[in-house]
């Protein structure tokens, strides 16, 4: 078990400003702005309030990784998952998967070799795992509670061992080599306990811990990701409103990590706003304050379109990042088709 101390441990150094931006505003006063709670607008698919209670697969088929198959492929070759999680829970859906599910599929690639990164070290072509391992890139999506929780005992914290983060630090315990890397992309402002993992006891969620998961988190390697301020269909609002959604987002992680450079962005509901160029890069004056707040992403994540090229490929795309949604045994057919037909990236013997 984890332990967190119960001070706050703020990063002592500031957000840089442009020489043209207005001075910084009063951090209590922008943090409550930024981080305002409203609805999460939720995926409208059909398959959202179905579930199965399947036994886990045993056996996914795929073969083990081999030197012979790293030496054979070429560095610009390959696919590399992008996988994307909602909810751990107890209950595979659509956007939802089970505690177990979620232990097995660490499992079932560490066996078949994966190793995993974020979002920044893929962009930055900085894969840092072993010739003739396979990177993968776990994203996680709304910061719920189910992916990191805490439990109070004795006046301390411990970390939440049924939650995603919980479940991810204890498999490392017993496999060094898999590495505190995924990127969170996180709301700050929504509802039903999707601010910053959790608030106002939903689901045994205290507001004052929200700062301290997103410090524990970048402590530890994790990337944090802006997935704006409370899940809004960007297409379907004006670009003011796209930005100080975006904007409000970045705000509220650099009130709980100041300094910190988020640098990935993922599209809620996977929908571009009608100004896809707002997505990337915008601005939001605080109507309060006049401080503007900018934004500037190196790489946008969508929702769908199965696994990614690997960022050596030349048709690789940084701001269109494709993923592949983490649900049922999708994983388990991923894995076994990619090594079937040779057609996963394999960290080459040599490094380049």
């Amino acid at each position: 078990m984890f332990n967190v101390a119960l001070g706050t441990l703020l990063c002592s150094c500031s957000r840089a400003a442009d020489s043209d931006q207005p001075p910084a505003t009063n951090r209590s006063t922008a943090t409550a702005f930024a981080m305002a709670e409203a609805p999460v607008e939720s995926p409208a698919a059909s398959g959202d309030a179905a579930t199965v209670h399947a036994a886990l697969p045993t056996n996914s088929g795929a073969g083990p990784v081999t030197a012979v198959s790293a030496a054979l492929l070429p560095a610009s070759t390959g696919k590399l998952p992008v996988l994307m999680v909602h909810l751990v829970t107890d209950t595979d859906a659509l956007y939802t998967i089970t505690k177990a599910r979620f232990r097995h599929t660490l499992a079932l690639l560490y066996a078949h070799g994966y190793r995993p990164i974020t979002v920044a070290q893929m962009i930055d072509r900085r894969i840092d795992v072993a010739p003739g391992m396979r990177p993968v890139v776990f994203t996680f999506d709304d910061a719920s509670a189910s992916q990191f929780g805490y439990i109070e005992k004795n006046g301390s914290l411990q970390i939440d061992p049924e939650s995603a983060v919980g479940i991810w630090l204890a498999f490392a315990r017993t496999h060094p080599d898999w590495k505190p890397r995924a990127t969170f992309c996180m709301l700050s402002g929504a509802e039903a306990g999707r601010s910053f993992f959790g608030n106002k006891g939903i689901e045994g969620q205290k507001t004052e811990w929200r700062f301290r998961k997103l410090q524990f988190l970048r402590d530890q390697g994790f990337e944090l990701c802006n997935h704006t301020l409370w899940h809004a269909n960007l297409a379907k609002y004006p670009d003011a409103f796209v930005q100080e959604q975006i904007a409000r987002g970045q705000l509220a992680i650099d009130s709980a990590v100041p300094g910190y450079k988020v640098r990935t962005f993922a599209l809620p509901l996977g929908v571009w706003p009608k100004n896809r160029t707002l997505a990337q890069r915008g601005q939001w004056r605080d109507p309060k304050t006049g401080v503007v707040t900018r934004y500037n992403y190196d790489a946008i994540l969508e929702v769908a379109g199965g696994p990614s090229v690997n960022p050596f490929d030349p048709s690789f795309k940084p701001l269109s990042i494709r993923r592949f949604n983490l649900q049922h045994d999708a994983v388990d057919s991923l894995v076994a088709r990619l090594e079937r037909t040779n057609t996963g990236y394999v960290v080459p013997p040599l490094s380049r």
